[in-house]
This record gives C-alpha cells, sequence and structure tokens, in this order.
C-alpha cells in the first residue's frame, strides 16, 4: 500500500504543468497555444522568455528527480524505485492536470537520472551539447542522446561503476523510447526542414 501510494504521489508531482503555470505567471502565455505548443522549456523559453524557461527546466527535473531520491533515501526496493521514476515521468508525459497531453519527458528524466546514474547524465549532456551546438535543433540533441543513455549505462555497468541489475537498462530504454515517440512531430518537421532551430522566435 505505501509503494502504491508513493507511486500515485509521483504521478501526480509528475503531471504539474510547470511550463504552463510559469509562462502564464510572467508572461500571461500559454504555451500550449504558442510556438510549438509544448509545456517544456524549450518552449516556454522561445514563447515567454529566458527566465521562465530555465525555471521550468528546473522545475521540471524536480519532478523527477524528488520522488525517486525519496524512494531512494526511504530504502525502498530498486524495483519500486523505478516505478516511482517511471510514475513521476509518466505524469510529465500524460499529466492529469491538462487531459493527458504533457510534454516531451527530457527535463524529468534527466531529474530520474540525476539520482540513479549522475555520470551517465553527465556523459549524455556532453553528447547533447554537441549536436545541439553542431545542428542547433534541441529535439535531435534530445533524442540523440536520449536513445543512447542506454547503452552508456550498461557499460557504466559492465565498468563496475554502478552496481545495479540490468532492469535499470531496461528502465532507460523504455524513457527513450518514450522520449522518441514523443518527439513524432519534431521528427516530422526535422525532414521537412521546418524545425525550430534552438534561439528562433
Amino acid at each position: 500500500m505505501k509503494a502504491l501510494l508513493i507511486i500515485l504521489v509521483a504521478y501526480l508531482i509528475g503531471s504539474i504543468p510547470n511550463g504552463v503555470i510559469i509562462a502564464k505567471i510572467f508572461c500571461k502565455i500559454d504555451p500550449t497555444k504558442s510556438g510549438s505548443g509544448n509545456i517544456g522549456a524549450t518552449n516556454v523559453y522561445r514563447t515567454a522568455g529566458k527566465i521562465p524557461g530555465i525555471i521550468t527546466l528546473i522545475l521540471d527535473i524536480l519532478k523527477g528527480f524528488l520522488p525517486v531520491y525519496f524512494a531512494k533515501k526511504w530504502g525502498l526496493d530498486f524495483q519500486i524505485v523505478l516505478f516511482t521514476g517511471l510514475a513521476a515521468f509518466l505524469g510529465h508525459l500524460f499529466p492529469v492536470f491538462l487531459k493527458f497531453k504533457g510534454g516531451k519527458g527530457v527535463a524529468t528524466a534527466i531529474g530520474i537520472f540525476l539520482v540513479l546514474t549522475p555520470i551517465a547524465v553527465l556523459i549524455a549532456a556532453i553528447i547533447f551539447f554537441i549536436v545541439a551546438y553542431i545542428w542547433r535543433y534541441v529535439s535531435l540533441a534530445s533524442m540523440i542522446s536520449s536513445f543512447l543513455l542506454p547503452a552508456i549505462i550498461k557499460v557504466l555497468i559492465i565498468f563496475k561503476f554502478y552496481n545495479y541489475p540490468d532492469s535499470l537498462v531496461y528502465f532507460a530504454g523504455t524513457i527513450s523510447i518514450l522520449i522518441i515517440y514523443k518527439h513524432k512531430a519534431n521528427i516530422q518537421r526535422l525532414i521537412e526542414k521546418k524545425e525550430f532551430k534552438f534561439g528562433q522566435k
């Protein structure tokens, strides 16, 4: 019962639409009706400005970080910790407060893996910034770094940086697939060369 309650709370935390709240507070803009229509930090940055975008990024990271951090700190079974992270992540993707139409989950995933595998997050972040610097597409950088994350975690486990079961790799793979799936509109725009570049209004 305790585990189910924690997982439910994690989902509700993940469902909090930080981007919508912050954009409306700062600029009275609804990011779901502006730019790409996404509630994530990139679209808030593009439509509401730098400060709202940064605040949204931090809050969305915390949505993944806090539930997993406390689930792990309280000594819950590792599989429950993973389900807690998945619940927070799914809350962001399919938030009950926005009729299950949410963001892409990259920032929330960062928060989850900062607790579990911070070295993997660092490596994925380096890949993200390299791709973003070269092509200036945040969506492309997000998908590539997310796609490589399970392999990065597997290598770190093999070389004894972490003592985790392979269920973490499968968990990361699930997160990666969902992130790429949520980027399907971006993939279409990339193919058509209509995708927004970073900093483009």
